[in-house]
């Protein structure tokens, strides 16, 4: 082979792999973060290193049986090399009927060592828990911190809303304080939260109810996260319009199947919970499972505030 050919060649060879650098197209897998599997989806390194606030979203927790000790224990283990101080609790925090006779086994006991950390848990109610005296118990038991059926609260720069999603929901009365109270926050990061989906590619799938509801309003108010439960897996969606929709139903009743829709971004049936940190210009989740590894990883970068 000639000098000049063989020069062709090898500059023809690093040209394509410039271009598939450049297009992302390498068929190479992609490296694995510890106890990772490759089916993750990688955010670009975010610029912001100044952790704001860290907490752990958990929902459809209150079997009271060992799959809810397993991600209550990896939930611990989690705590001890990640210290955070709040737990979002979506719903369903008594089963089977939210009978507060149960709030022993079915929160009490497998939560006592973050309890004991003084970790804060701020619940919502589900389907499940208002079947006794429609929840008003679980309102007024000083461990779920609840400040009435829907209420907001503010944790560093992150502003929180929490509804009641149940169909004998006051909606009206709800739907008019949550569009003030979204209008009135200053906080740079709003999550709300809620027992029922929004999105889901779960055994309820998608509620066209609730994007009729919530939509234009998160919208509107930049909210960047919503989470549930009542859907037993996790799914974390793509933004849309700007809000993220994280299903984290895995803190221990029977998980269901879970498939694959056009606003999914990850989705699995397995036990664990999610956690959640707050950056300036970030936030960072991560789906984590009973034998304590990281298997989903997401990003959510902070927009400039626009008008609306």
């Amino acid at each position: 082979m000639s000098l000049k050919r063989r020069d062709l060649l090898v500059l023809g060879g690093l040209s394509g792999l410039g271009l598939a650098v450049a297009g992302k197209t390498l068929s190479r897998p992609p490296e694995q973060v510890s106890g990772m599997p490759q089916t993750v989806s990688e955010a670009p390194k975010p610029a912001s290193k100044e952790l704001m606030l860290r907490f752990v979203a958990v929902a459809d927790s209150g079997a009271g049986d060992r799959n809810q000790f397993a991600s209550a224990n990896a939930m611990a283990n989690y705590h001890q090399k990640n210290p955070y101080s709040l737990v979002t609790l979506a719903g369903d925090n008594i089963y089977n009927s939210g009978e507060m006779e149960r709030v022993g086994i079915a929160f009490e006991q497998p939560y006592a060592p973050l309890l004991k950390q003084n970790v804060r848990f701020r619940a919502c109610l589900g389907n499940h828990d208002i079947r006794t005296e429609n929840g008003d118990p679980q309102v007024r038991y000083a461990n779920f911190n609840m400040n009435g059926r829907y209420y907001t609260y503010r944790e560093k720069d992150v502003q929180f809303f929490v509804l009641d999603t149940n169909g004998n929901a006051d909606w009206k009365d709800q739907m008019t304080w949550l569009n003030a109270e979204l209008g009135r926050s200053t906080a740079p990061w709003k999550i709300v939260y809620g027992h029922h989906p929004i999105y889901s590619s779960g055994h309820y799938g998608t509620d066209a109810e609730m994007i009729r509801r919530f939509s234009s309003l998160f919208k509107q108010h930049q909210v960047q996260l919503y989470i549930n439960g009542h859907e037993h897996h996790y799914e974390r969606s793509t933004s849309i319009d700007g809000t993220t929709y994280l299903v984290t139903g895995i803190g221990g009743a029977s998980l269901r199947p879970v498939g694959r829709s056009k606003t999914t971004e990850y989705s699995v049936s397995r036990y664990g919970f999610s956690a959640i940190e707050v950056y300036p210009d970030h936030l960072k989740i991560e789906g984590i499972g009973t034998d304590n590894l990281v298997f989903d990883r997401g990003m959510i970068a902070r927009q400039a505030k626009v008008a609306v």
